[in-house]
């Protein structure tokens, strides 16, 4: 008998113990090497675990249960074979020939149906009932179907013989639902208790520590969102074609906030005992929403981005915080983070700055507003930007001046190739 001993490997540094969010597996169960056998909360993420090998597993940690980095979690007994696959596959070709059987029948029935007319007919089957009798979904996809509050139903299986799988589940929430099918609220007055994860429950100290430990000041200005939009409607295509990524509004964002923190590099430093960290670069958090909760990916060395490049790798890591498989290293760091509430409809805001740095800029919905422009009433697609800052560090003239300088690049997107510059002052030789 050969057992191995599966330990809780270090998910990152400063990281010792974690949270057994779901065991995706049973004691006892076989299972194959590099499976996914749990779901693991730490403090900055959800993490995969996977098996080591193949074998039966004894599970030694319930789920709930915080355990520590290198503690033995599981044992995985190689010796033992693996359960024979024949009756399986067997049973798997009698499911279909049942459901190709079922299906020839429904055919028949719909068909008599119109021929006769009948003025009642059969409902809509929902997604699972077609796709598979039982509508089984993956332990993983159940767990965000239930924290979200989402029924079979609502999903369409696309896995296996239609199993839901995770990917499902979070691509049908991004579409969104249709809730004039839901029940709705279930009219009792039943209190259920539900344990935080320790993902928000850091989330969660970190939020009052900003709140306790800084001088968090915020500023707004608005910005005129047009020249962005001209340049998107006539350049979009051939961006994407060239670049085989889109271009959206937050490249043009991330490239004028880096702009704007070479000209006030205080925005872009930490306070470290009684010191002032000054970086000489800018990595950008982009704030994105995911099945776990909010997340904060950092893009490196942005100020030496292209737009491309920007659009590419922000997209590389919202896909990773969505699928649920970003890392605590690609979310560590960070100089400066954009928020973006405008994607919920948020008009405005005060986002809370993401410890430790010094400031995060909030981006908000566009709205189409009368503006007085040359001395005549038009109609422009405005946003209201917001800049929370620590005041211990930056003063009102540089957050000010700060967001001055985003909205100016913004509403004149040719200076972000010139560094900040008046292109035409570039051109005559004045700057």
């Amino acid at each position: 008998m050969s057992v191995i001993e599966m330990k809780v490997p270090s998910p990152g540094e400063s990281i010792s113990e974690v949270e057994i969010a779901e065991w995706l597996v049973s004691d006892g169960d076989y299972v194959e090497k590099d499976q996914t056998i749990a779901e693991v909360d730490s403090d900055k993420a959800t993490l995969e675990l996977p098996a080591e090998a193949a074998g039966t597993i004894t599970l030694k940690a319930e789920e709930g249960d915080t355990v520590e980095v290198g503690q033995v979690v599981c044992l995985i007994d190689t010796s033992a074979e693996a359960p024979k696959k024949e009756k399986k596959e067997a049973s798997k070709k009698e499911e279909k020939k049942e459901e190709k059987s079922e299906s020839k029948e429904e055919k028949k029935e719909s068909s008599t149906s119109e021929e006769k007319k009948e003025t009642t007919s059969k409902p809509d089957p929902g997604p699972s009932e077609k796709t598979y009798a039982s509508g089984v979904a993956s332990p993983a996809a159940s767990k965000i179907m239930k924290e979200n509050n989402v029924s079979s139903n609502q999903v369409n299986g696309t896995g296996k013989d239609g199993r839901v799988t995770k990917q499902d589940v979070v691509s049908a929430m991004a579409a969104g639902f249709d809730t004039s099918a839901t029940a709705g609220w279930g009219g009792t007055r039943d209190k259920e208790p539900k344990k935080m994860s320790m993902l928000r429950r850091k989330v969660a100290e970190r939020l009052v520590s900003v709140k306790n430990e800084m001088a968090m000041l915020t500023t707004f200005n608005e910005v005129d969102m047009k020249p962005i939009m001209d340049l998107r409607t006539k350049y979009k295509k051939a961006f994407a074609d060239h670049h085989e990524t889109n271009l959206g509004f937050m490249s043009f964002f991330t490239k004028a906030v880096t702009e704007a923190l070479n000209h006030f590099p205080a925005v872009n430093a930490q306070i470290e005992g009684k010191d002032m960290i000054m970086h000489n670069y800018a990595d950008i958090g982009i704030a994105v929403s995911s099945p776990k909760g909010l997340m904060v990916p950092v893009v490196r060395n942005a100020e030496q981005m292209t737009l491309a490049e920007i659009e590419r790798e922000i997209k590389r890591l919202a896909i990773k915080a969505r699928d649920g498989k970003i890392t605590p290293d690609e979310m560590a760091g960070g100089t400066f983070t954009i928020t973006n509430g405008g994607v919920f409809g948020s008009m405005m805001s005060t986002p809370i700055i993401n410890p430790p740095q010094s400031a995060i800029l909030g981006m908000h919905n566009i709205v189409e507003r009368p503006v007085a422009i040359d001395g005549k009433v038009e109609i422009r697609p405005m946003m209201y930007l917001a800049l929370s800052y620590d005041h211990r560090i930056i003063d009102g003239k540089e957050s000010v001046s700060f967001l001055v300088k985003v909205k100016e690049m913004l509403e004149n997107p040719e200076r972000m190739i010139f560094g900040g510059k008046d292109p035409y002052e570039v051109l005559l030789g004045l700057q």
